[in-house]
């Protein structure tokens, strides 16, 4: 987990806005020309460039340029360590409460077997 720590803060800020979840959820379906992800956003384009760069240096996408295009495409790998943290964390809380459901089941069985 170690390892993944300041990744993971770089990912979860470049997250952390909804443009840029937009532009994730484009890029899902292939690669998209920086004009075919600034048309459904009402910005300037160097807004649009800010957050396509948090979103690189992040690495949750990635760019060509050919010519005068430049072209993104979604990291196959980039989401690696969120699903490893998350996964890491579903487990501890399915833990935690495997362990609560015990205990109330025992507290039961305690307080049936008093009366």
């Amino acid at each position: 987990m170690a390892k993944y720590d300041s990744q993971l803060d770089h990912i979860f800020a470049a997250l952390a806005d909804p443009t840029r979840r937009a532009i994730i959820d484009r890029l899902s379906r292939g690669t998209a020309t920086t004009s075919e992800l600034a048309a459904p956003h009402d910005m300037a384009l160097p807004t649009l460039l800010a957050h396509l760069a948090k979103l690189e240096s992040a690495g949750l996408i990635t760019s060509t340029k050919v010519g005068r295009v430049r072209t993104y495409a979604r990291s196959d790998t980039a989401f690696v360590p969120v699903q490893d943290w998350l996964g890491h964390q579903s487990d501890l809380w399915t833990r935690r409460l495997d362990q609560l459901d015990t205990y109330a089941k025992q507290l039961a069985k305690e307080r049936a077997n008093e009366t």
